[in-house]
C-alpha cells in the first residue's frame, strides 16, 4: 500500500469506456467501464463515491477501484451526483440523484455495453459518504438494488453530526442538525431506515480516522436485530482509504464481499431484457 493512503484520491486510472447521462444536470452522469474478457453478462456494479458529499470530491478518485473491478469481469458504472458547496445543491438533490441514477443506469449500461450487463438489479459499492448513499438507496428503493457493499459507510447521520465529521459535512448536506431538520434525518439517515431488506455487507477498518468503525458496529447490530440480512467485516489493520485502493491489503476482502453479493443473486437468464 502507498505510504500516504490518500494517494489513491489523485492516482491516475485508465479512461472510462464511455459516459452516460441519467438527467439534465452535468453532474447527473456516470462513467462506464467494460468488463474484461468475454464472459457472461453480469449485474452492473454501481460505484458510489465518497468525499463527505462535497463538490471538491468527484467520481474521478474511484477510477482505480472501478478499473480493477472491470478487470475482474464486472461491468461498472461510476455514479456522479450533485454535491454540497454549490448554490441549490445538497438536500434533496444529492439523495434524489442517487435514487434516479441507480434506477436508470442498468438500462443505460446495457445499451452501451451490449451483452455484458444482465437483467439483475445492480450491486452498489459505496465508500464513506457513498456508503451512506448506497444504504439510503437500498432502504428507499429496494426493488432497484440487488445488494450493497458498504465500505466504511457514514451509517448514522445524527451521530456523524454530533461528532462533527469533516467539519460540518452532515449539516451542509441536510441543512442543519437533527433538532433543526428532524424530518430530513428521518428520511435520509440509515440509522432511521432499518430494517433494510437488501443483502448488505459492511467492511470497515478498525484504524479508520475519518469514519469511526463504531458507527458500522452499531448500525449493523441494530439492522440485524431488526431482521436485516446484513453482516460486518472488520479489518484490524485497515484505515479509511485502503478500502478503495486495489493495491492495498484490504482489497481481497473487498472483492470477497462483492463476490458474496453476486453469488447471492438469483439465477437470471443473461439473454433476458435488462430493465
Amino acid at each position: 500500500m502507498a505510504a500516504d493512503p490518500r494517494e489513491v484520491l489523485t492516482r491516475p486510472s485508465p479512461p472510462p469506456d464511455g459516459t452516460v447521462a441519467y438527467g439534465d444536470h452535468p453532474d447527473q452522469c456516470a462513467d462506464l467501464r467494460r468488463p474484461a474478457g468475454d464472459g457472461p453478462a453480469r449485474p452492473l456494479v454501481v460505484v458510489v463515491h465518497g468525499g463527505f458529499w462535497r463538490a471538491e470530491y468527484d467520481r474521478g478518485h474511484t477510477g482505480p477501484m472501478a478499473a480493477a473491478l472491470a478487470a475482474s469481469g464486472h461491468p461498472v458504472a461510476q455514479l456522479e451526483y450533485r454535491r454540497t458547496g454549490q448554490p441549490g445543491w445538497g438536500w434533496p438533490h444529492t439523495l434524489d440523484d442517487v435514487l434516479a441514477g441507480v434506477a436508470a443506469l442498468p438500462a443505460l449500461a446495457a445499451a452501451a455495453l451490449p451483452g455484458r450487463v444482465s437483467s439483475a438489479p445492480p450491486l452498489l459499492v459505496g465508500h464513506s459518504a457513498g456508503g451512506h448513499l448506497a444504504l439510503y438507496a437500498a432502504a428507499r428503493a429496494p426493488a432497484t438494488v440487488g445488494g450493497v457493499l458498504a465500505l466504511a459507510p457514514v451509517a448514522d447521520l445524527a451521530e456523524a453530526y454530533r461528532l462533527d465529521l469533516d467539519g460540518g459535512a452532515v449539516a451542509a448536506l441536510l441543512g442543519g442538525g437533527p433538532a433543526d431538520v428532524p424530518d430530513r434525518y428521518a428520511t435520509s439517515d440509515p440509522s432511521a431506515l432499518v430494517p433494510i431488506r437488501v443483502r448488505t455487507v459492511v467492511i470497515h477498518g478498525s484504524l479508520d480516522e475519518q469514519v469511526p468503525v463504531g458507527m458500522s458496529r452499531s448500525w449493523v447490530a441494530a439492522a440485524r436485530a431488526a431482521g436485516s440480512p446484513v453482516s460486518l467485516v472488520e479489518l484490524p489493520e485497515c484505515e479509511h482509504f485502503g478500502l478503495i485502493s486495489p493495491d492495498a491489503t484490504a482489497w481481497p476482502q473487498v472483492m470477497s464481499g462483492l463476490r458474496s453479493l453476486h453469488d447471492d443473486l438469483p439465477a437470471i437468464d443473461a439473454a433476458s431484457p435488462t430493465r
